[in-house]
């Protein structure tokens, strides 16, 4: 059954220059294995190929539980460069609870 992750979890995003942070924490912390084996950093750069030019790098943190994703050459140029709406990147922790998991 397929589902999407707003459906099992909530984000954040945050920004430094080119790069956009994006954290995944799940509403139980029972779902954090799922979220864990399903929601790579290739999934997640796959899912959002239009917006990250650079790599996707994940970090673990199980003792929250959370998934952080550190994504290159995301917005534009960053704050000071970019002429996009959403220099921040900040909706893009909604495009990310978009992506569709399981089978």
């Amino acid at each position: 059954m397929k589902r999407k992750l707003y459906d099992l979890a909530h984000s954040r995003a945050g920004d430094k220059g080119n790069t956009l942070t994006l954290s995944l924490i799940p509403y139980r912390a029972e779902d954090y294995e799922l979220l864990r084996t399903l929601v790579t950093a290739d999934v997640v750069k796959n899912h959002m190929r239009d917006i990250i030019a650079g790599d996707v790098i994940r970090y673990e943190l199980p003792n929250l539980p959370a998934l952080q994703f550190v994504c290159q050459q995301a917005l534009t140029g960053g704050v000071t460069t970019s002429l996009t709406m959403d220099t921040h990147g900040k909706s893009l922790s909604y495009a990310l609870l978009e992506m569709e998991i399981g089978d």
